[in-house]
């Protein structure tokens, strides 16, 4: 594994939620999680982001401690849980697709807000909705909310039988940016005949300041509250050996984009870049930092 440099600087953004192993069909292993996911490539993009979960204090708990920090990442805000376990998730690869079976009564299902550094503020808080599912974990992110002066970024992931739509809404109501899939946008809304009337809706009902739809191979749209409307689609010919963490490759530049002020349209189409070049891998964060180095130099 690739030693990344950490730096010292006070972070501009938190991501919130799960941290949890992958376990494939073949019995490969893999860190994973969104909110997870997003950090690993933040921190390989120079971001210092702090990852705010909890793991069991069990092996793969030691094993996620000891990859992020080779990998540069603060744990100062990972907490250790002596009564649930780590979280795992065995993923099954169907026509390409991957569907989840996530358990219950995780470590993460318990993040601590009386653990928290309350004194930290930043530009942007980044979560997902399944770490929400539990009442515990939910309720401490709402202590972060509530002291947050900066950007919500709500990245949606429906696992069911993991969330409710009055949940869903709730979540909605307190960000800025959102991102989700078509399919959950689907579950969330009745679409119109146009997509981009029905992203104006939401964007309007929910008072977002830009909202993001994936739609896997035919893209992503993204519309601003400025009336910015952008498209951008995947861009060659590449090997597809599984599009677990696309959605989190997505969103990690998403932030990148939302952190250092970039166009909307730079934002999406870097995105998509990246997003096309993480389902050449298999999992959803890469060890090597090569990985990331032409990204890198395009972008900064």
């Amino acid at each position: 594994m690739s030693q990344l440099k950490t730096t010292v600087s006070k972070p501009s953004i938190a991501l919130f939620g799960e941290v949890l192993i992958d376990q494939f069909p073949d019995g490969q292993k893999i860190l994973g999680g969104a909110p997870f996911n997003v950090a690993w490539h933040l921190q390989a993009f120079g971001q210092s982001p702090r990852f705010i979960s909890k793991v069991g204090s069990d092996q793969i708990g030691a094993d996620i401690q000891t990859a992020m920090k080779a990998w540069g990442m603060s744990l100062s805000g990972l907490q250790v849980d002596t009564l649930y376990p780590s979280g795992k998730v065995a993923i099954q690869i169907n026509s390409g697709e991957p569907s989840y079976d996530i358990l219950d009564q995780q470590a993460y299902d318990f993040i601590d807000a009386n653990q928290f550094d309350l004194s930290k503020a930043y530009d942007v808080i980044y979560h997902g909705s399944l770490a929400l599912r539990h009442t515990v974990s939910a309720q401490a992110l709402d202590t972060l909310l509530n002291r947050h002066q900066g950007k919500v970024f709500l990245d949606v992931n429906l696992r069911a039988p993991w969330w409710k739509k009055t949940a869903i809404e709730q979540n909605l109501q307190q960000a800025d940016w959102v991102k989700l899939n078509i399919d959950e946008l689907r579950q969330l809304v009745t679409l119109s005949n146009n997509l981009k009337d029905t992203m104006q809706e939401v964007l309007s009902l929910y008072n977002l300041e830009t909202l993001i739809v994936t739609s896997g191979e035919q893209g992503a749209s993204a519309l601003s509250n400025s009336g910015e409307f952008v498209e951008v689609k995947p861009a060659g010919d590449f090997n597809v050996v599984d599009t677990v963490g696309a959605g989190d490759a997505f969103a990690a530049v998403l932030l990148l984009g939302l952190l250092n002020d970039w166009p909307l349209l730079l934002t999406m189409t870097s995105a998509q870049s990246f997003a096309s070049a993480s389902v050449t891998q298999r999992g959803a964060t890469f060890k090597e930092i090569g990985f990331y180095q032409a990204f890198i130099e395009a972008w900064f």
